[in-house]
């Protein structure tokens, strides 16, 4: 699957920073871990410090699925506002969501802190009205936020210019946001795991799974046979090949990112990452190098030619977007790409077993919450493999 073109900024920015072998022999592992990115990263690291035996297969090079391509904007708030999630699955489980999201940021935080890597930030985050007629949205969303203690607070036009510099009616400012690099945190969450025994391996395309009662047998398309006793999917939206039945429709994405030194005078920056309430909505951050990161402009397809010929159009755009909101300040457009993202009928992620595979497990941080959500798939993951019960396996199983 096509998941990404353009010059994703961190790629460019970091290149290729550690080697790690194709495989070259059969090897065996209680887990097998199918994918490299930020999810399969998060779940190896989970499991290696549990003490369980794994490894993890892709078939790119570690790191140049989606992972390359996210713009690494952290929220808890998720693609669905908490007052609409609450007629999907129930208060009780939408509240549930939205914690168990604040929650994963602060245990990101954490673990960033714990491996040493740096290009971490925690900071604010800034949900602001996108025209008049959206303050009702926005003070109906701070409400059953703040009833259900999220630490929020309500800026009207005035609160919001001056702490945002920016024009708009109405915004939540929420404490719990952070920022990163995507790429180099799947990287050094490989190496720490890798640490305690992992085995990474890339370039090696699985090309046959078995599933059977007590485990799992991949084929490699040179050969070799992977055994374990269980399999994780975590190889996003890839993983749709595998699963009967709908789960989330592929959507585009578009973003790019700002000469070196333009974020300097940005009031976002080192304070706060902002997006709005149109749909689909805009989204700035800044980086760890003084760039400013601008995205949204999705389509709701999946078509990577049809997609790729709007990246001149996007780029456009995103570029117009901000300098209407932000008018005084330079910007000048350096890297731009596109991507693939999945949207859920209730925006929350898929994650544990589908009963069609035994001995599966799925990690699919589906949504704009992707890296938070697969915080918590391997939070999950590492308690069904020690067997102790998670209480929020029911929330994202494939039969809610």
């Amino acid at each position: 699957m096509d998941l990404s073109s353009g010059l994703p900024f961190w790629l460019i920015k970091n290149g290729l920073p550690f080697d790690y072998q194709s495989l070259q022999k059969d090897a065996h592992a209680d887990v097998i871990i199918l994918g490299g990115g930020i999810s399969g990263a998060l779940a190896a690291w989970h499991l290696a410090v549990a003490g369980v035996s794994c490894m993890v297969i892709d078939r790119r090079t570690i790191g140049l699925g989606s992972t390359c391509a996210s713009t690494a904007l952290l929220q808890y708030e998720i693609d669905t506002p908490l007052h609409e999630l609450q007629n999907k699955v129930g208060l009780q489980n939408a509240v549930k969501a939205y914690k168990l999201c604040s929650e994963a940021i602060d245990s990101l935080t954490a673990i960033a802190k714990k491996i040493k890597f740096t290009d971490f930030e925690k900071l604010d985050s800034l949900y602001y009205a996108a025209g008049n007629r959206d303050v009702p949205f926005i003070e109906r969303e701070y409400a059953i936020r703040a009833q259900h203690g999220f630490e929020v607070s309500l800026l009207d036009e005035g609160l919001l210019n001056q702490y945002a510099g920016i024009t708009a009616p109405a915004a939540i400012l929420s404490q719990q946001g952070a920022q990163t690099n995507a790429y180099m945190f799947a990287h050094s969450l490989l190496q720490a795991a890798m640490k305690k025994g992992v085995a990474v391996y890339d370039r090696s395309a699985v090309q046959k799974i078995v599933h059977h009662k007590s485990g799992v047998k991949l084929t490699t398309e040179k050969g070799f046979t992977l055994t374990g006793k269980m399999l994780v999917y975590a190889n996003g939206y890839e993983a749709v090949n595998y699963i009967n039945q709908k789960i989330v429709d592929l959507h585009s994405t578009y973003a790019l990112c700002s000469e070196q030194g333009n974020a300097d005078d940005a009031p976002f920056q080192n304070k706060f990452v902002l997006w709005n309430t149109a749909d689909p909505y805009l989204y700035m951050r800044t980086t760890s190098d003084h760039r400013i990161l601008v995205g949204g402009r999705d389509e709701k397809f999946y078509n990577p030619t049809r997609r790729d010929k709007l990246l001149p159009k996007k780029t456009s755009q995103l570029s117009r977007d901000f300098k209407k909101l932000y008018p005084d300040m330079d910007f000048k457009e350096e890297f731009s790409w596109c991507g693939t993202f999945g949207a859920t009928k209730d925006g929350l992620p898929y994650i544990g077993n589908y009963k069609k595979l035994p001995n599966s497990f799925f990690a699919l941080g589906f949504g704009g919450n992707g890296i938070t959500f697969s915080l918590i798939a391997a939070e999950i993951l590492k308690d069904t493999i020690m067997g102790k019960k998670n209480n929020s396996y029911d929330l994202f199983s494939f039969d809610r």
